[in-house]
């Protein structure tokens, strides 16, 4: 295929200082370093972390100024000399984790995510809120050319990360896995990837809308914190005993406590939502008695993200999503920090 036209100057959605106006401007084109990709972005997803890298809430510093976004779906426009197994033409996918150095020792035993010289999409490198963005070419996102790129979007953050929470609780087919936080973005993935899993589920969160969708999702109970007077006792209840697994999507401290006094003894609580500042609070002798387990876990790697896509591939899951066009970042973000977003925006770049 013939290399396409690139332009000089792109639209993109720019902030210069933490919690500053988000400028939607033209700014030039990035160009592709020796091992990167170009990719016209045509649609991107709108993550919680990218709410986190505009306030600058988190320890770790972001660039600025900065373009946000780290699940942007598009097209490969151009590539460095060193890039290989890669073709003008093919679909690719922007992830958080835009590149690690692939020779300390996490990289080499699979876990990129945790290189200490990682390079993370909307963070350290100018992400997915623009027309064109730049992506080392081994950890891009290899996506089908059949694939609709709105409503993959989603899936190479929001589902690559949830699908790898369930990996790390280690949980078998017909297990109980409860979800905190689970009609958010986060959350209603992680519903559907649990049942292909084979798992079942608890949904927890709040409001009739969230529990029609987690239900409609798969769920099959739903325990709404605005209405229980008791979250540990409701759980613990319909789950005949607690349930095996926790995943915490949940951005609420207090529901990430409360998750290790619900789970069942043996069971594993997977801390993957990150509010800023929070504590995961567990009473030591409830934790030592139960053998109860708390792990955190990070955004995938190229297997985890392969494996994650090919659920969707399958049509074994989906984002409820809405679309909005680029300039609209800001009242995205509105509706993000109110908590009034059912599933994930996807943003057209074109519009």
């Amino acid at each position: 295929m013939a290399a396409p036209q690139i332009p000089k100057t792109m639209k993109a959605c720019v902030f210069d200082k933490n919690g500053g106006p988000i400028v939607y401007k033209e700014v030039p084109v990035p160009k592709p370093k020796s091992n990167e990709l170009l990719i016209h972005v045509l649609y991107t997803g709108v993550c919680h972390t990218d709410l986190h890298a505009w306030k600058g809430d988190w320890p770790l510093p972001v660039k600025l100024p900065l373009i946000g976004g780290h699940e942007g779906a598009g097209v490969v426009v151009a590539m460095g000399s060193e890039v290989k197994n890669w073709k003008i033409g093919d679909f690719a996918g922007i992830k958080w984790l835009n590149g690690s150095c692939m020779s300390c020792e996490f990289c080499m035993q699979g876990a990129e995510p945790n290189c200490p010289m990682a390079d993370l999409s909307g963070y350290t490198h100018d992400g997915s809120f623009a027309q064109y963005a730049t992506a080392d070419a081994v950890q891009a996102a290899r996506i089908r050319q059949t694939t609709k790129l709105d409503e993959v979007a989603p899936i190479l953050c929001a589902g690559v990360t949830v699908y790898k929470a369930l990996k790390t609780a280690d949980l078998r087919p017909g297990q109980w896995v409860a979800i905190s936080g689970a009609g958010g973005g986060l959350g209603s993935l992680a519903i559907q990837y649990a049942r292909a899993m084979g798992l079942r589920v608890l949904a927890i969160d709040g409001g009739d809308d969230k529990a029609k969708l987690c239900t409609d999702l798969g769920a099959e109970v739903f325990v709404d914190f605005t209405k229980s007077k008791d979250i540990i006792k409701d759980v613990v209840a319909a789950t005949n005993g607690g349930p095996h697994g926790v995943i915490n999507v949940s951005v609420s401290e207090r529901a990430i406590s409360q998750s290790t006094e619900y789970v069942r003894a043996l069971g594993k609580v997977v801390l993957v939502g990150l509010p800023a500042g929070a504590v995961c609070k567990s009473a030591v002798f409830n934790q030592v008695v139960k053998s109860i387990e708390i792990k955190g876990s990070y955004v995938g790697n190229r297997e985890d993200t392969a494996e994650a896509l090919d659920f969707f591939e399958r049509g074994l899951v989906h984002s409820p999503f809405k679309v909005a066009p680029l300039s609209k970042l800001p009242d995205v973000f509105k509706q993000m920090a109110e908590g009034k977003i059912l599933g994930r925006y996807v943003l057209d770049t074109t519009n």
